[in-house]
């Protein structure tokens, strides 16, 4: 990944809270030479330090299980992002030396896929996942909620996959580039477009919040 010092992010609990926030996550691999990308929802597990390990699972269906086992893989992470427009920097009503530009927090995770294809580790795996996707609703479903046997054919459809990290490459680019006064622009233009995804981007350009 393309880095300007300005925008370059190396706190690991920064990185962790964006992909703890941001689950659904892009997994790159390559077979026979092309790059081929997957979705799919990961867990961020800070041990072993620094850098963490990466836990998920895919449809046993999907080749990707078997053709990256033991394969170095590129896993992205896109937090917030929004664009830019010029009009709120103060500074173009002064110089008009100004220009559109987007802003974006994004993780890049490096490491070894390793296949497991272990009914009990795969439990425990889908009870994690469930249990942190659903808690805060007021009827959290379990995994125990599913018929035994029901379950099981289900934990059957799936293989299991773990990433330990051996890199960790952040990008915040949320206008650390600008005079205060545009940053303040910036983050009051965002603030005002009524949306999440701008809001949050709002609170980043404004120092309110790390990912």
């Amino acid at each position: 990944m393309y880095q300007v010092g300005a925008f370059r992010e190396e706190r690991i609990d920064v990185m962790h809270a964006l992909m703890r926030s941001h689950r659904l996550a892009t997994l790159v691999t390559v077979h026979d030479g092309v790059p081929e990308a997957n979705h799919l929802p990961l867990l961020i597990d800070p041990e072993p330090s620094p850098n963490g390990t990466l836990h998920g699972h895919v449809a046993r269906a999907n080749p990707l299980w078997r053709q990256a086992d033991g394969q170095e893989v590129l896993v992205i992470f896109q937090g917030p992002q929004a664009y830019v427009t010029p009009s709120w920097y103060p500074s173009k009503r002064e110089t008009g030396q100004v220009v559109p530009t987007w802003n974006y927090a994004v993780v890049h995770a490096h490491g070894t896929l390793v296949v497991h294809d272990d009914r009990e580790w795969l439990r425990a795996l889908v009870t994690r996942l469930t249990d942190q996707q659903e808690a805060g609703l007021p009827q959290p479903w379990r995994v125990a909620d599913a018929p035994a046997d029901y379950l099981e054919r289900m934990l059957g459809a799936i293989v299991g996959i773990e990433i330990p990290l051996a890199r960790l490459s952040g990008k915040w680019k949320v206008s650390q580039n600008r005079t205060a006064a545009d940053r303040a622009g910036v983050a009051e233009g965002l603030g005002s477009q009524g949306d999440a995804q701008a809001q949050a981007m709002a609170d980043l350009v404004a120092g309110k919040r790390p990912v």
